[in-house]
């Protein structure tokens, strides 16, 4: 199976461009997308008609304010179920240092999980902790310690396939300038703690499974000062895999040369 997952920034915004020609010539069996910033009624009649003719599942999961966050799945396999949020079940409130409505009711649309047989394939929006660190306490004491419980949760159910936009570089290698980043938003002490705890709970980085030492590999570049052109880049767009199946991934890719977006698409193809 090929999976990819793509930050799109706007999922109106890149259907003006060339998302759907990309999606034909990609052909993944699952396509996960990540600050969709819309729903599905926000869409033409004749995309969402081009649309239905490439996936037979599509699954919306926008955000309650608009145009902001949100993600989306499209499918050409029925799942057995979809779920959107964190469930409440599956983390232990002691743990984590304060709860609020936006992770218990889903109001940023940043979670959608789909059940398969012997998978469950999780694709998430991670908040970014902005360019003054003020959400960096959420996001490193909430929702990073919230997200893996959900994840450790549904791998003692069955194995499971997380996607989506992290919003960190994990390593050095992971980004052009790591000595003038670490105290920027997605390179801090505290987020990249928050992925080593991925990583430590047996979680995989498959990208870095299969191209332990490429450099220069990356999904993410700002707009500002030509950075994709320089290949200034960061790589924030991740697969993880339980790590029985890190054996079965045959290919780990990131789609660069994709535009139409400030992140581009990445992807694996895995036997299942």
């Amino acid at each position: 199976m090929k999976l990819i997952s793509w930050n799109v920034n706007g999922i109106r915004a890149i259907l003006k461009k060339n998302f759907i020609e990309y999606l034909k010539q990609e052909d993944p069996d699952v396509a996960w997308f990540q600050e969709i910033k819309g729903n599905e009624n926000q869409i033409t009649k004749k995309d969402m008609s081009e649309l239905k003719t490439l996936w037979y599942h599509m699954y919306w999961n926008p955000a309650n304010r608009p145009g902001y966050s949100g993600t989306a799945v499209f499918s050409k396999i029925e799942p057995l179920s979809v779920s959107y949020g964190i469930s409440e079940e599956s983390y232990d409130a002691k743990s984590v240092e304060f709860l609020d409505e936006t992770l218990l009711e889903n109001h940023e649309g940043r979670v959608t999980t789909l059940e398969f047989e012997n998978y469950y394939y999780v694709t998430v929006y991670t908040p970014n902790s902005k360019d003054d660190l003020s959400r960096l306490n959420y996001r490193y004491s909430v929702w990073d310690k919230a997200f893996l419980q959900y994840l450790q949760y549904l791998d003692e159910k069955k194995t499971v396939i997380i996607c989506g936009d992290l919003n960190v570089a994990h390593r050095e290698i992971d980004l052009a300038r790591p000595k003038q980043n670490t105290m920027s938003a997605g390179f801090t002490k505290e987020e990249r703690d928050g992925m080593d705890n991925y990583i430590d709970a047996w979680f995989i980085d498959t990208f870095r499974a299969l191209h332990p030492e490429k450099e220069n590999a990356y999904s993410w570049w700002s707009y500002r000062a030509w950075a994709r052109a320089r290949n200034v880049g960061w790589r924030i767009d991740y697969f993880l895999t339980s790590k029985n199946v890190v054996s079965n991934i045959e290919t780990a890719f990131i789609r660069d040369d994709v535009l139409w977006s400030d992140h581009c698409p990445v992807g694996i193809e895995i036997k299942l």
